[in-house]
């Protein structure tokens, strides 16, 4: 059988196969047990609990929220029946397996309360090095292997009530918490653990999504988890009747307004850094659906040929299309023949009879789809709404009240009409809810809403220290906006400051409402020429890498005036880290080229190791690298003046081994889990250009790390720091720190000794790069050899 031999199968242990069959019993609970639990409700299902208010909040409120949150989440991989359903990497290979979120929220926890200094020692660095950072996959097609050996599952479930002992102790004892305590703000170690609260609430979600792409066969529905709405019972008809199975959407005409985004700082609840600063905005009159698209309008879109008309989707949406074969919603499963178009919905647990009036989740690329095809059926230019026009459609007081920071979900759902925080167990009809005075449903809850914004900062916000990569690698233009929550979002994801963000090609609770206007809304777009997301993608930007990396020296610097000795930098930095396995026996099987650019440093280590991986995250350069690894040669051209220049061949040395080198486009801030114990890993001229350097330095050492004990990290920065890349609150150095000037190289040589590396070289590298025939930019880098001890 072809699956026998999937590496991901090697985590099938048998141990725990049968316990983790059928309802759990006792010993499954690490914290509290659902009948035990906060939020329990009379039916004897659990309901998520609001927000705890910073202000006010008791220390019994605060321990109520804890417990509600991890029992919830305990709850959910209660659903997982068997072995296989913690391990079985998702269909689509974008993810980690279940095991890893089971463990990923209490591990944030540890490694957030040991940052803002709340607890002094890790509990298993092991753990808290695997299991911190998820996948940002960066295309549908970057699919992660799932080879990774997974820790056992009994491991898991000790690690889980170790993390929840650690965390209820500190709530139990910590004295900010006792009556009458002053506010907790966002300056307050406390506000760590509020962190994780959320952080946890997200992962609910997410892992919600995950659990409802596996196989039905590998689930059971716990009985403590709120049930369907009872919509879903109603027969289906099919064809399904519009206004009688599902509700036609009316126009509702939006006045201009002036509209302000932003959390503001003293609001008593736990916030995200994205959701602070300030931005107005004069918003156009526009017309809204009443109603989210529902599942019967999205089928008349695929009965029309939708998903077989390219000239509906965007570039990047075809491909994505074309690659998945995509022909109907990601949860819909077909009941019959293709060309019939009959189908049943896949909802968490299980797969049910199509309710026609709920939502249809879709993704990003589905949902522009629609609306370009609605365009053209209705004659009237159809778009999705942007932020500012969904703040356009809320009620003036939601800002003031924010209602599900008061309730709970069951309340929120009996008294506000909002489907969210598991008022209910899944969608409910989209004109179900309590309607805004204008007449629009669903602003806030059912399913979370895709609008055309980027995911962008608002002016005046800040990263927080305690999670510098949580918002700002995502401001990259790839990342589309959505509000509003769903069924299943809790806490601060349930806010009316909610901003949350996903790739175009990925699967949430999401749907989308048809906004009608002539003009483009004042939509946010971050990936514009010029901006830092695709500054590395322009082709000239590619043309000139490819003479810094593989021109010949007389085209690098032709001038017998100019710095000769600073051409060939790729090679050279390769060079110094070849010379520095052979010198200090560091191993020669695998090294690792974070920010590859096109390969010129990738190649020139194949001299010197076994295997070399190249990675970056432009698609670009990883397009033009594995031309060279494929063929040898790639032509560019070379500027001389203006417009005018010359087409120039590179060409890889034949004495290089090519197929020793593979490129893959990555993010260096959250670089791939089984990326572990090489011999050797080149960052040049990277870390001034990442969004959060930490993020890369802190996967170098300790377990599972980059780079194996003996192993050596070659640096090379010119510490350039620009907030166009990194805001300023995430540099290593280049500016006062207590009234004293912190360089960058002081303070990389501190971390990397406390992570347990001695220096082993350090000099002045040059560089210089040609822009054209009469004007080069020289720099010096400084570099720095690396070997870990421990």
């Amino acid at each position: 059988m072809p699956s026998a031999v999937e590496p991901w199968r090697k985590n099938l242990r048998g141990t725990h196969d049968a316990a983790l069959q059928g309802p759990r019993p006792a010993w499954w609970w690490t914290g509290l047990s659902p009948q035990d639990c906060p939020g329990r409700q009379p039916d004897g299902t659990l309901t998520a609990l609001p927000q705890p208010r910073l202000d006010t909040c008791t220390r019994e409120s605060v321990l109520a929220a804890f417990d509600n949150g991890w029992t919830l989440t305990e709850l959910l991989f209660a659903s997982l029946q068997g072995e296989e359903a913690f391990y079985r990497p998702p269909y689509h290979h974008l993810r980690h397996p279940m095991v890893f979120y089971y463990c990923h929220p209490a591990t944030l926890y540890i490694n957030k309360l040991r940052v803002a200094g709340l607890i002094d020692n890790p509990i298993n660095p092991y753990f808290e090095r695997i299991f911190e950072t998820g996948v940002d996959e960066m295309r549908w097609d970057d699919m992660s292997k799932n080879e990774m050996e997974w820790p056992d599952f009994a491991e898991a479930h000790t690690y889980r009530a170790r993390v929840y002992t650690t965390v209820r102790h500190l709530i139990e004892t910590h004295p900010d918490l006792a009556d009458g305590h002053p506010p907790i703000t966002m300056d307050h170690p406390l506000w760590a653990l509020f962190m994780g609260f959320e952080h946890e609430r997200i992962h609910l979600e997410t892992s919600s999504v995950l659990i409802r792409e596996l196989p039905a066969e590998l689930l059971r529905r716990p009985a403590e988890w709120p049930a369907v709405h009872a919509s879903a019972n109603t027969a289906a008809h099919f064809p399904p009747r519009a206004g009688q199975d599902y509700p036609v959407a009316r126009q509702v005409s939006v006045p201009a307004s002036r509209v302000c985004l932003g959390k503001p700082r003293d609001w008593p609840s736990f916030g995200w850094d994205n959701e602070y600063g300030r931005r107005e905005v004069d918003v156009q009159a526009f017309q809204a659906d009443s109603h989210l698209v529902c599942n019967g309008a999205f089928l008349e879109f695929i009965q029309s040929g939708g998903y077989l008309e390219q000239g509906w989707w965007t570039e990047a949406g075809w491909e994505w299309r074309g690659f998945r074969n995509s022909k109907w919603p990601c949860f819909w499963v077909p009941d019959g023949p293709a060309g019939l178009h009959r189908y049943r919905l896949r909802t968490l647990f299980e797969t049910i009879e199509m309710p026609w009036s709920w939502p249809a989740e879709v993704n990003a690329h589905e949902a522009a789809a629609y609306c370009a095809w609605r365009s053209a059926r209705d004659g009237i230019p159809c778009r999705l709404p942007t932020e500012a026009e969904h703040n356009a459609l809320r009620d003036a007081s939601w800002a003031d009240t924010d209602p599900p920071s008061r309730v709970d979900g069951a309340r929120l759902g009996r008294e506000q009409g909002w489907n969210s925080q598991l008022a209910h167990g899944s969608p409910w009809p989209v004109d179900a809810g309590q309607p805004t005075a204008a007449g629009i449903h669903d602003v806030f809850g059912n399913v979370w809403q895709w609008h055309g914004d980027d995911f962008n900062p608002l002016p005046g916000a800040r990263v927080h220290p305690y999670y510098d990569d949580f918002s700002t690698p995502c401001y990259d233009g790839q990342h589309s906006m959505i509000l509003g929550g769903s069924w299943i979002s809790c806490g601060d994801e349930a806010s009316v400051w909610a901003r949350f963000h996903f790739r175009p090609h990925f699967y949430q609770h999401a749907g989308f409402r048809v906004v009608q206007a002539a003009h483009d809304g004042g939509v946010v777009k971050l990936g514009g020429e010029g901006s830092a997301s695709q500054v590395y993608e322009d082709a000239r930007m590619v043309d000139d890498y490819m003479l810094l990396h593989h021109g010949e020296p007389q085209s690098q610097m032709p001038w017998p005036g100019g710095p000769q000795c600073a051409t060939a930098f790729p090679q050279r930095c390769a060079d110094w880290l070849i010379d520095g396995a052979r010198k200090f026996g560091s191993g020669t099987a695998r090294a690792l080229d974070v920010g590859c650019a096109v390969g010129g440093a990738s190649f020139e280590l194949a001299r010197g190791f076994d295997e070399v991986l190249g990675v970056d995250l432009s698609r670009a350069f990883i397009d033009a690298a594995n031309v060279l690894r494929k063929d040898g040669s790639r032509d560019y051209f070379r500027r001389d003046e203006g417009n005018l220049g010359t087409t120039v061949t590179a060409r890889i040395d034949p004495s290089i081994e090519r197929q020793r080198v593979s490129f893959r486009q990555a993010d260096a801030c959250s670089l791939p889990a089984e990326l572990v114990d090489l011999d050797a890993v080149l960052m040049a001229n990277l870390l001034c250009r990442l969004p959060s350097p930490r993020s890369l330095l802190g996967r170098l050492g300790g377990p599972r790390g980059l780079v194996k004990v003996g192993g050596l990290v070659a640096l090379f920065s010119p510490y350039s720091w620009l907030e166009q890349f990194t805001p300023q609150e995430a540099w290593i150095g280049g500016f006062e720190k207590d009234g004293q000037p912190l360089r960058s190289a002081d303070a990389l040589k501190a971390f990397l000794r406390d992570e347990g590396f001695v220096l082993r070289r350090e000099e002045e590298v040059p560089l210089v790069i040609r822009e054209h025939a009469r004007k080069y930019q020289f720099i010096v880098t400084h570099g720095m050899l690396w070997q870990r001890e421990r």
